[in-house]
C-alpha cells in the first residue's frame, strides 16, 4: 500500500530532513512540502492525501489549529497527521486532535520509519474488507493513544461502545483496550460469522457465548442483554443449531 503523504514545517532543514525520509521510504509517496499551513490547506482540497507531517508552531496558523480545520470523514477516513515539534509539551493536545503519532525534534530515520509504519498499519486496518488480505483476517491493529495494538481475533470475547470509543475485551487479560473508534466501524471489519451485534453498545464473539437466556447471552462473569432490534437476527442464528 502507498501513501500519499505532505510536509508542513516553516523550517527550511527540518522540512527538507522529512522530505529525504519520505523518498527513501519504499511505501511513502511525497506530494508535496510547504512553510505553512494556509498554502497545505489549499492543496488538502484539491488532492487526496493519506498521510501529513505536520509541524506544530509555525507562523500565520500552528498545526494544532491545522489539524482542528481538517475534517475527517466516517469511519475514519481523511489524512491521518504525525507531529513533528522540538517541544514536548504539546503531547496531550496532539492527543486530542487524534494525532497518529508524534516525532520530538532532532529525530533520526528509524525514528521516523517506526511512525511511518505505524501509520501503514493503520491505514491497513481501514481498507475495505475486500481488498484485505485473508490472511490479516487472523488480527486487527486497535489505535490506544499514540500506539498501535495488534490484537488476535481469536482473542477478542466482546466489545463495548462508549460514544467516540470503544472497550475490546480479551480472553485472559483483566483490563480491556480502550481505543478511538466507533463501534459500527470495528464491526465492519469483523467477520459476520464470528462476530454479532446484539446491541447498540455491544458486539459478541460468538464462540465465546456459555449459555443463553431468553433476552441475553453470558459470557464468562458477563450477562449481555440482546436489544430488541437485533433479536430477530440472534434468533435466526439460533435456529440454525437447534
Amino acid at each position: 500500500m502507498m501513501l500519499n503523504c505532505i510536509v508542513v514545517d516553516d523550517e527550511p532543514f527540518a522540512l527538507g530532513l522529512v522530505c529525504s525520509f519520505i523518498e527513501k521510504t519504499p511505501f511513502l509517496k511525497l506530494a508535496g512540502s510547504f512553510s505553512n499551513g494556509i498554502k497545505a490547506l489549499e492543496m488538502l482540497h484539491d488532492q487526496a492525501i493519506d498521510l501529513i507531517f505536520l509541524d506544530i508552531q509555525m507562523p500565520d496558523i500552528t498545526g494544532i489549529q491545522l489539524a482542528r480545520l481538517l475534517e475527517r470523514q466516517p469511519g475514519g477516513a481523511g489524512p491521518r497527521i504525525i507531529f513533528t515539534t522540538a517541544f514536548n509539551n504539546f503531547a496531550l493536545e496532539g492527543y486530542k486532535v487524534d494525532a497518529l503519532d508524534y516525532l520530538l525534534k532532532p529525530f533520526d530515520y528509524e525514528d521516523f520509519l517506526r511512525a511511518a509504519n505505524k501509520a501503514r498499519a493503520y491505514a491497513e486496518m481501514l481498507k475495505p474488507e475486500s481488498e484485505v488480505p485473508i490472511s490479516s483476517e487472523e488480527y486487527i491493529f486497535l489505535k490506544v493513544e499514540y500506539n498501535l495494538i495488534r490484537v488476535a481475533i481469536k482473542d477478542i470475547v466482546y466489545i463495548k461502545g462508549l460514544k467516540d470509543y470503544v472497550m475490546v475485551y480479551l480472553e485472559n487479560t483483566d483490563r480491556p483496550i480502550l481505543t478511538l473508534m466507533s463501534l459500527k466501524s470495528l464491526e465492519q471489519k469483523l467477520s459476520s460469522k464470528k462476530f454479532m451485534r446484539v446491541h447498540r453498545s455491544y458486539i459478541i464473539a460468538l464462540e465465546k457465548v456459555n449459555s443463553i437466556t431468553k433476552n441475553a447471552v453470558n459470557i464468562g462473569d458477563v450477562n449481555i442483554v440482546i436489544g430488541d432490534q437485533y433479536k430477530d437476527a440472534f434468533n435466526e442464528y439460533l435456529s440454525r443449531w437447534l
